[in-house]
C-alpha cells in the first residue's frame, strides 16, 4: 500500500471497484461480504481524514446524507418507447414473417435474433458523461420519467465511473432495476423482527424503494440493476447487440444474463420455449422473453411506430402464484440415474387446477432456496404447466425445521451417489438399479418412444419385480415365458396377447423411435430425429465420430459426446446387439409409417390433466399425425383438448369459439381412416 493519502485512497477505491465488478457483472465474487465492508470502512475513515481528496464517484458515496425534498420530472432525450408484446406463439411467428419482409435484406445478409429475459421491474436510464454517473431516470411515461439519481447511486452494481480509458463521451443505458428473491427473503425476515408487515413481491418492494426521497430507505433494500440497452449515445463502438452486451460489461455494467444470438427467428422462437422450462434456475422474476434484431443498422431501417420499436417484441406469459405448506421431500430416481428431490404440498388451487407436488430439480436448488420440511413455500405456474418453488416464507417458520439432507446412497439399491463432473445432478451409477431400470423401461415401452400397447406402469413394475424383465430386449423374450405372465395378477389369456403383440408390432417403429427410447442422456425425441435423419441406420450411426457427430446441426459436442460414449460403451453396445438379435429393426422408417396427415395444417393447444396422455406424448402425437402443438389460444387455434381441472385455455377457447375435443374425441379424431 502506497504512503501518502492520495494514492491510498485511490488504490483502495480501485480495489472495492475491481470487487464491485466481480460481484455485480462477473459473478464471481473473491471475497466474502465482511470483508468487502471492511475495505469500505477503510476508505471511509481515510476519506474522513482527508476530506480535501473525497471525490462523488467514490464507492463511499453510495448512500446521501439527506432526502430529496421530491422527485423531479426528467425530459428523456430518446423517448423510452414501449415493447410491443404478444401471448401467442402463432402472434410471435407472424412478427417474425412481418418483419422479415419490412427489412427487405439484401441477398445474402444475415439476419440474426438476440433472445433476452425480460426481468420483471422497474425500467431506468442511466446517464454517464465522460464515463461518470450524472443521472438516473425512471421510464416514466416514455417521454418523461422522475429523476431517481439518488437511488440509482445507492445500487451496488450501478458503477458511479465507468472502467476504461476509452469510454464514450456520453452514453445513457437502459436497464431494469430488480430485486431477488433471495434478497426478498432476507428484507421479509428483517420487517419480522422489525414487527412490520411482509412485502408481497420483489417487483412492489423495487418499485416502492426507487421512488423512495430519502435514499438510506433505498440502499437497505439491495436492489440491483440488469442493462440491455442504449438511448443516447456519443462514441459507442458496437455494431451490434451482441457486441453492445460485451462493450457494456467491458465499462463494469452488468447486463441480462443468458442473452443469446441465432441465426434465425424460428430458432430463437423454439430456443424461447426451452428458457421457460429453467425458470426454475433463475433467483430474479421475469415476465416473458425478448426477441430483438441483432444489427443496430437494421435495427434503423425498420425505424419506430409511434408507440414501440418495430426491431423487437417481447413474449410474455401468464404468471399464478399461490402460498402453501411443503409438508415432506422425497426423492425419485430416474432413468438416466438421477435423483430428483420432490417437494409434497399441502393441495393449493393454482391456475384452475390443484397442485400437490412440484419438482425441486437438484440438490443445489434445495441448498440455494434452503427449503425444508414444513416451511411455508410460494409456488408458480409459468407459461408451462409444470410448477415449481420461487422462495421460502422464512419469516413464517417457527421453531427451527430441519435441513433436508440428501441421501448419500441410493434408497433403491444401496449404491453409492455420484455427482456429475462439472454439474448439478446427484447419481446412481449403478445401470441395473431396479428403478433405473423401471423407468427405462416405462419410457421405452411409452408413446414418445416405442409406443408398445398394453404395457402400463403398474405392468412393468411387476415385470421388473418379478425378474421377467431387466432389460429392453428382456421385454421381445416374454413369448417363451407366456407361463410366468399368466401367472401375473390381473393377467390372462387376452391381456398376455395383447401384449406380447404389441411388443412384436414395436419392432418397426424405426431408428428415430428407438434412438429415443434408448434413454441416452440429452437426447430426446427432436435429437433422435435429426440423428436418423442424417444417419438412416444405426449402423452408420455407430461408424460416426464425436467430431462428425458434433458437426450436424442442432447437436453440438455435448450431445454427440453422450450419444458416442452410449454407442460405444459397454452398456450401449450390449444394448444394442441384444435388440438386433430379437430383430428390432434399426433403420429409418418412410415419413408415412410414422403417422397419418389428418392434422396437417391445424394447430391444437392442449390443456388440463389428461388420463392416458402425459403432455408430452400427446405433443408427439399431434406431431407425427402432421399438426402443430401450440402452447396458447388465439383465432388461428384450430381445436383444444381438454382434459380435467381445464382452466384459462379453456375459457379462452370457448369465447373465440374454437372447437373443444374430449380426450376421446382427439383419439377419435386421428384414428380416423
Amino acid at each position: 500500500m502506497p504512503s501518502d493519502p492520495a494514492s491510498k485512497i485511490e488504490r483502495l477505491r480501485e480495489e472495492i471497484r475491481r470487487h464491485d465488478r466481480k460481484y455485480y457483472v462477473e459473478a464471481a465474487p473473491e471475497i466474502t461480504d465482511l470483508e468487502y465492508d471492511r475495505l469500505v470502512e477503510r476508505l471511509k475513515r481515510l476519506e474522513a481524514e482527508h476530506p480535501e481528496l473525497l471525490s462523488p464517484d467514490s464507492p463511499t458515496q453510495r448512500v446521501g446524507d439527506r432526502p430529496v425534498e421530491g422527485l423531479v420530472q426528467v425530459e428523456h432525450r430518446v423517448p423510452m418507447l414501449s415493447i410491443e408484446n404478444t401471448y401467442s406463439i402463432e402472434e410471435l411467428q407472424k412478427y417474425g414473417q412481418r418483419t422479415t419482409k419490412l427489412l427487405d435484406n439484401k441477398p445474402g445478409e444475415p439476419i440474426e435474433w438476440v433472445v433476452e429475459l425480460k426481468i420483471d421491474g422497474v425500467a431506468v436510464s442511466l446517464l454517464y458523461e465522460l464515463g461518470r454517473l450524472v443521472r438516473g431516470v425512471t421510464r416514466g411515461d416514455g417521454r418523461a420519467g422522475d429523476d431517481i439519481t439518488h437511488n440509482v447511486r445507492t445500487i451496488g452494481g450501478v458503477p458511479l465511473r465507468l472502467d476504461g480509458k476509452k469510454v464514450p463521451a456520453a452514453l445513457e443505458v437502459r436497464g431494469e432495476i430488480y430485486m431477488t428473491n433471495s434478497d426478498l427473503v432476507k428484507l421479509n425476515e428483517s420487517q419480522r423482527r422489525d414487527g412490520k408487515p411482509p412485502f408481497a413481491n420483489t417487483r412492489n418492494v423495487t418499485a416502492g424503494s426507487i421512488r423512495q426521497l430519502d435514499s438510506r430507505v433505498c440502499a437497505r433494500r439491495g436492489l440491483r440493476i440488469f442493462c440491455h440497452g442504449v438511448g443516447y449515445a456519443e462514441g459507442l463502438r458496437a455494431a451490434t447487440h451482441m457486441e453492445f452486451l460485451d462493450e457494456l460489461r467491458g465499462y463494469g455494467l452488468p447486463v441480462t444474463p443468458q442473452a443469446e444470438c441465432f441465426n434465425s427467428f424460428n430458432a430463437a422462437v423454439d430456443h424461447c420455449e426451452g428458457l421457460i422450462e429453467r425458470l426454475h434456475e433463475l433467483d430474479f422474476e421475469i415476465d416473458g422473453l425478448v426477441l430483438k434484431l441483432n444489427r443496430f443498422d437494421q435495427r434503423e431501417r425498420l425505424g419506430s411506430t409511434a408507440k414501440s420499436p418495430r426491431w423487437l417484441i417481447a413474449y410474455k406469459f401468464e404468471k399464478y402464484e399461490a402460498t402453501t405448506r411443503l409438508n415432506e421431500i422425497r426423492v425419485q430416481i430416474g432413468k438416466t440415474g438421477a435423483i430428483t428431490p420432490v417437494a409434497e404440498l399441502e393441495p393449493v388451487e393454482l391456475a384452475g387446477s390443484t397442485v400437490s407436488r412440484a419438482s425441486l430439480h437438484n440438490a443445489d436448488e434445495i441448498e440455494r432456496k434452503d427449503v425444508r420440511p414444513g416451511d411455508v413455500v410460494v409456488v408458480e405456474k409459468a407459461g408451462k404447466i409444470i410448477p415449481h418453488i420461487v422462495r421460502v416464507e422464512k419469516h413464517e417458520r417457527t421453531g427451527r425445521p430441519r435441513k433436508f439432507v440428501f441421501p448419500t446412497e441410493c434408497p433403491e439399491c444401496g449404491t453409492v451417489l455420484v455427482k456429475d463432473s462439472g454439474g448439478v445432478y446427484i447419481r446412481c451409477p449403478n445401470l441395473q438399479c431396479p428403478a433405473q431400470v423401471r423407468e427405462r423401461i416405462r419410457f421405452y415401452a411409452g408413446r414418445n418412444a416405442m409406443d408398445i400397447e398394453g404395457l402400463g406402469e403398474v405392468l412393468v413394475d411387476q415385470l421388473v419385480g418379478e425378474g421377467l424383465v431387466s432389460g429392453y430386449s428382456d421385454l421381445y423374450r416374454l413369448e417363451d415365458r407366456q407361463d410366468r405372465l399368466l401367472g401375473m395378477e390381473r393377467m390372462g389369456r387376452k391381456s398376455v396377447d395383447n401384449l406380447l403383440d404389441g411388443i412384436e408390432a414395436c419392432k418397426n417403429r424405426g431408428l428415430a423411435r428407438l434412438l429415443c427410447a434408448l434413454s441416452i442422456r440429452h437426447v430426446g425425441a427432436r435429437v433422435s430425429a435429426v440423428l436418423a435423419e442424417h444417419f438412416r441406420s444405426m449402423d452408420a450411426l455407430q461408424a460416426a465420430s464425436v467430431e462428425q457427430l458434433s458437426e450436424i446441426d442442432e447437436i453440438g459436442p455435448i450431445i454427440a459426446a453422450s450419444v458416442y460414449d452410449f454407442l460405444h460403451g459397454k452398456f450401449g453396445t450390449e444394448t444394442i446387439d441384444d435388440l438386433r438379435e430379437v430383430g428390432v429393426k434399426m433403420e429409418s422408417v418412410a415419413p408415412a409409417d410414422e403417422g397419418s396427415r389428418v392434422l396437417e395444417g391445424k394447430t391444437l393447444v392442449v390443456t388440463g390433466t389428461l388420463v392416458k396422455y402425459t403432455r408430452d406424448e400427446i405433443k408427439e402425437l399431434i406431431v407425427r399425425h402432421g399438426g402443430r402443438a401450440a402452447s396458447s389460444v388465439s383465432k388461428k387455434t384450430d381445436y383444444v383438448v381438454a382434459g380435467e381441472n381445464a382452466g384459462s385455455k379453456l375459457a379462452k377457447a370457448e369465447q373465440l369459439g374454437v372447437p373443444v375435443l374430449s380426450e376421446a374425441e382427439f383419439e377419435g379424431l386421428i384414428n380416423r381412416t
